[in-house]
């Protein structure tokens, strides 16, 4: 979320409760449980050290891909009202604790090109709560597992308004009740991903929106498609973002969403992807 959004949100009194771990899925007052792996990636499921299959931090939970060493997915919260204004000075990227380090992919497929680390679940979404609690999901953040491989035009320049707003516009466009939005996201994994440095780089990401609104819960799913092919060249294609039914995220990952999420994703969008033209600026979603 921006730093001017946040600003025009009503602000909250400071929670001094303790770090709440995890992904919440009471957290719209209706629950909200996070996807589970169907048939076709349920053996791809990495393990944790202590042999669990989920990872747990500060507003954030995700699953593991073993063959892909990037999340499968990844669901958060975010407070809308309790949001802190927070730096990254002094922050690296560094490994999951909570991963076997050759289960994630590190430092070493970044450096000397285009590709960036970009978070999965945006670093400015989980800085909410009290103020220790913030800065303990700022340092969380920036975990690997968090993280996956951006070309530096989609990551950093004006191009990723509509992917890196997505969660903004929600609050600019939506009546959300309580500005509580909670979301689910990560990338797409196709065969034919291209191999960099011995990894397979997805060009495709999706997330998923969900929100109460006229005491009605809401879900809203979107696929963003960036070129991966020219890493060394100066010539990009565009990145395109297409607003899609959780149905069509289901079919192109593996993952089952829970039927209450399901049912709350009411937008009716016959087309095909390659048939509708890409969102060009977040007054194109139909909410």
């Amino acid at each position: 979320m921006s730093a001017d959004t946040a600003s025009s949100l009503r602000p909250r009194p400071p929670q001094d409760a303790g770090v709440r771990v995890g992904y919440d899925a009471t957290f719209l007052g209706t629950e909200v449980p996070a996807p589970v792996p169907g048939p076709a990636v349920l053996e791809d499921v990495a393990r944790t050290v202590d042999g669990g299959t989920v990872v747990q931090h500060v507003h954030f939970s995700l699953q593991m891909s073993a063959s892909r060493r990037f999340a499968l997915w990844v669901g958060w919260n975010i407070d809308g009202g309790s949001l802190q204004a927070l730096n990254r000075r002094g922050l690296d990227f560094v490994p999951d604790p909570q991963v076997a380090g050759a289960a994630q992919v590190g430092d070493e497929l970044y450096v000397g090109n285009r590709l960036d680390r970009g978070h999965v679940a945006r670093r400015a979404d989980l800085l909410w709560g009290g103020r220790s609690v913030a800065e303990q999901a700022n340092r969380d953040s920036f975990f690997f597992t968090n993280i996956t491989p951006q070309l530096d035009d989609f990551n950093q320049s004006a191009r990723d308004g509509v992917w890196g707003r997505l969660e903004d516009a929600v609050f600019a466009d939506a009546d959300v009740e309580d500005l509580r939005v909670s979301v689910f996201g990560g990338p797409v994994f196709a065969a034919d991903d291209r191999v960099y440095r011995g990894v397979r780089l997805p060009r495709e990401y999706w997330k998923v929106l969900t929100f109460r609104e006229a005491d009605a819960l809401k879900a809203r799913a979107f696929l963003l498609t960036q070129a991966l092919d020219h890493l060394e060249a100066l010539e990009l294609d565009e990145f395109r973002v297409f607003q899609v039914p959780v149905a069509e995220v289901e079919a192109r990952t593996g993952l089952f969403f829970p039927d209450v999420l399901r049912m709350a994703d009411t937008l009716t969008l016959p087309e095909l992807v390659g048939a509708r033209e890409p969102l060009e600026s977040p007054a194109d979603i139909r909410w």
